[in-house]
């Protein structure tokens, strides 16, 4: 057994590669599904190398085999083929390198290929990739377009030509890959990025060629598909015949039948554009100078009105009523003003019958003391006391005398 290594005896490298081999040795036998990247054999050397490549990530893994594992009758193995090998997982301690030792390659056939694109679909089905909210509208002009597609191919001239007789004004940002084979889908992706990238593109076709099942391989790759699925840009998706139907026309947000027809969907026919153009002018002018008919129409209804036609005669009218409301307000006033002068004289002769003033001058007298009470009962004043007396003429003081009252009262 080693010690645990720590910084104070740490492990040499020959200890560490020899842990490392022994723990991938006993991963055993395993079943590996990928494609041939590349495909090397030397001369009369009986080790065949190549390199398998996961299928759907940015992975691989260098593979040996014997050439008797190789070339096995009725195996065509060529770069680009789909595979399933059982190999051992080994570590080469001298370089520190890792590889697959094959023991058995077997070819994926067509079925196993249709199954494996059905499982991916199914797989992104469900994780919403081909939801319809998820398609986005095309710009109705766009004035550059990205085009992704093989070099001199039939599909790129269908696009160009076609969008360019069109349209004349469009312009194209163009991405030349490789279209076929196993470094297709990688290509194609990057072109993606690159065109996505650029604000000026507004809008990105993948164009190719019809071709064979395998040949369209690459255009089910599930990085392609969720690649397209992340751009901020449209895509559309012309590959192969109207027949064909690979993983990226369920994910593109419009899906043409051949590179022709999307450029059909790209821009706009220039000579259509043009006779609807005129067509809504005529139409626009046609209500505009049916709108303008009918108000020279309504202002003349409006000028042979009377009220328009004689505007004083509203004026006449409106002076008469004036004339007999203040008629009416003046007849109404010098009324109130009359009733209120006889209800005045009314009250004026009430006051006078009920005032004291009346009574004094019928010859009665008003007898207060000092401090102004009245005096009711003569025993209520005593011999000597000073008094008031208020009679009509004025007032007067006065001073009680018993004595004369005992004198008139002598027989």
């Amino acid at each position: 057994m080693t010690a645990p290594s720590s910084p104070e005896s740490p492990w040499p490298v020959r200890t560490v590669a020899r842990k490392v081999a022994d723990w991938i040795g006993r991963l055993g036998e395993v079943w590996v599904e990928g494609q041939v990247a590349q495909l090397s054999r030397r001369g009369g050397a009986a080790t065949v190398f190549l390199t398998l490549r996961d299928p759907a990530a940015d992975m691989s893994v260098p593979v040996t085999c014997h050439r008797d594992v190789s070339d096995r009758p009725g195996l065509e193995l060529t770069e680009g083929a789909r595979v399933v090998v059982r190999a051992r997982p080994d570590y080469y301690v001298a370089r520190g390198s890792f590889s697959l030792r094959a023991t058995e390659i077997r070819a994926v056939g067509l079925g196993e290929l249709l199954a494996r694109i059905e499982r991916i679909r199914r797989l992104l089905a469900a994780e919403g990739l081909f939801d319809a909210v998820r398609k986005r509208p095309l710009p109705f002009a766009p004035a550059v377009v990205g085009v992704i597609t093989g070099r001199d191919s039939a599909a790129e001239r269908d696009v160009l030509v076609t969008a360019r007789r069109r349209w004349p004004a469009v312009r194209f940002a163009m991405h030349i890959c490789a279209v076929q084979g196993p470094t297709a889908a990688a290509s194609v992706i990057e072109g993606l990025r690159r065109l996505d990238a650029d604000p000026a593109v507004e809008v990105i076709v993948i164009a190719r060629g019809g071709g064979s099942v395998e040949d369209l391989l690459p255009f089910s790759d599930e990085g392609l598909v969720r690649a397209i699925a992340a751009t901020r840009t449209p895509v559309v998706t012309a590959v192969g015949h109207e027949t064909d139907t690979t993983l990226v026309d369920h994910v593109a947000d419009v899906r043409a039948a051949t590179p022709t027809d999307a450029a059909h969907r790209i821009v706009p026919e220039i000579g259509e554009q043009r006779r609807l153009v005129e067509s809504l002018r005529a139409r626009a002018r046609q209500v505009l100078g049916g709108r303008v008919d009918q108000q020279v129409r309504w202002l003349d209804s409006m000028r042979t009105r009377p009220v328009l036609a004689s505007p004083e005669r509203l004026l006449h009218g409106r002076e008469d009523d004036v004339l007999a409301l203040r008629t009416r307000a003046r007849r109404t006033v010098v009324h109130r003003v009359e009733g209120a002068e006889r209800d005045l004289e009314h009250a004026r002769a009430r006051v006078a019958a009920l005032s004291p003033a009346a009574t004094l001058e019928r010859g009665y007298a008003v007898v207060q003391r000092a401090d102004g009470g009245l005096v009711r009962d003569p025993a209520e004043v005593a011999d000597g006391e000073r008094l008031r007396v208020r009679v009509a003429g004025g007032r007067f003081p006065v001073r009680v005398d018993r004595s004369s009252d005992d004198e008139e009262n002598e027989p």
